[in-house]
């Protein structure tokens, strides 16, 4: 990515700017840039693998990196959107399997990374999401249907972007990081107040456009939140292969932004963080890098096979640490969750899965003419000259069809 000498001259937000903002910001707080920009020497986890609410000294909480537990209200949300989540991972492998979806990269045991990504953002906000954050689209608003459409093979990402803020979900690794970035640079000239959270798994760090993204993104102290999802396998690479940093979220001091590490199973933790993160973002502190880590408990695709790569031992110690299971605990202990409250959202996750049965179940009509009408806003002459073939194609083969049943 490259920024031409013009543009630098008219952005009011340079490099020394950026310096400045940062600065001011991390005043309140009382600490050094050096203390706001590293991640706490703990990962934030508020509620252990059990359900139990950690005191606040054992909460991976120090100065300048305190966060309060969210309210009552957004905890039953984000359980009602985790039930649902888990649902929705269960029944489109099952859709899969039976044939009426080409592919689906399951985000089951990292539904709380996802319901989280999307509620802590606002109505005018933007997501980036992956090829795995199907969850998070959903959470965000957009139809169950629509969402999958991308993974039954049609020729279109079902859904629009600009309707719901969210980008299509992104197969090529990293890709999305930059457009999350360029969304935020335009709203930052247009002195909008919108915040961008722009999501990436571990395998993402390695790559060129992680660089440029959050590099770009800190010279011009942009209201981006880069939210890692470390579920310790980029495919079939272990991270320990991948990088030896102490954590990815110490990654962000290299470029001057702030990180932190939150517990990826722990929803609680994650709205905290990243509540606060949208906060100082949109306050104008800059971009931010979340690690969350988490565990991906089924296979990569259904076309992957995991035993290769990692042992079962390793997977049952993370099914321990389940998300929906930590959360129902936690709840139900504190009086919030009951027996009519779990079925009531068992029957809306169940509803959204029938919704699935039936959307993917039905045969899509085939237009031909699609390949070539949404190419550019005009279409090339090229363009026209080989839909003007196809139609004559087409024309002559059901001519001669009509003919042969005329015949018979």
């Amino acid at each position: 990515m490259t920024i031409s000498a013009d543009h630098t001259a008219t952005d009011p937000a340079g490099p020394a700017a950026a310096e400045n903002a940062l600065t001011e910001a991390v005043k309140k707080f009382g600490i050094t840039v050096e203390d706001y920009m590293l991640p706490a020497r703990h990962q934030i986890q508020m509620v252990d693998p059990d359900g139990r609410l950690k005191p606040e000294s054992e909460q991976g909480t120090q100065p300048g990196h305190e966060y309060p537990v969210p309210g009552d209200k957004e905890l039953l949300e984000a359980y009602e959107r985790l039930v649902v989540g888990r649902r929705v991972n269960d029944q489109n492998s099952a859709l899969v399997r039976q044939g009426r979806m080409a592919v689906y990269p399951s985000s089951h045991g990292q539904e709380a990374c996802q319901v989280a990504a999307a509620l802590c953002l606002s109505g005018g906000d933007w997501m980036f999401p992956t090829y795995r954050d199907a969850v998070a689209v959903m959470t965000r608003g957009v139809d169950p249907v629509q969402v999958m459409t991308i993974f039954r093979g049609d020729w279109h990402g079902g859904y629009d972007p600009l309707e719901y803020k969210v980008g299509i979900q992104c197969t090529p690794l990293t890709t999305q990081l930059l457009h999350a970035v360029g969304v935020a640079h335009a709203a930052k000239l247009r002195g909008e107040d919108t915040v961008v959270l722009a999501m990436c798994g571990d395998g993402a760090t390695s790559e060129g456009d992680f660089h440029e993204a959050l590099n770009f993104a800190a010279v011009f102290h942009l209201p981006v939140i880069f939210f890692v999802q470390n579920n310790k396998y980029a495919i079939s690479v272990p991270l320990a292969h991948q990088s030896v940093a102490p954590s990815l979220a110490h990654k962000a001091v290299g470029y001057g932004m702030a990180g932190e590490r939150v517990d990826g199973n722990d929803v609680v933790a994650l709205l905290a963080v990243l509540d606060r993160a949208v906060k100082l973002a949109r306050e104008g502190s800059g971009p931010l890098l979340v690690e969350a880590n988490t565990y991906r408990m089924q296979a990569h695709t259904n076309a992957d096979d995991d035993t290769r790569y990692r042992e079962s031992a390793e997977v049952a110690e993370w099914r321990a640490k389940d998300p929906v299971n930590r959360m129902r605990t936690y709840l139900t202990d504190r009086g919030l969750l009951d027996d009519d409250g779990e079925a009531r959202i068992a029957a809306q996750a169940e509803a959204v899965a029938a919704q699935l049965r039936e959307g993917l179940g039905e045969d899509v009509p085939v237009d031909p003419q699609e390949l070539f009408r949404h190419v550019f806003t005009e279409p090339t002459p090229q363009l026209k000259e080989q839909s003007a073939m196809l139609a004559d194609e087409l024309a002559r083969d059901a001519a001669a069809t009509h003919s042969k049943e005329a015949g018979q």
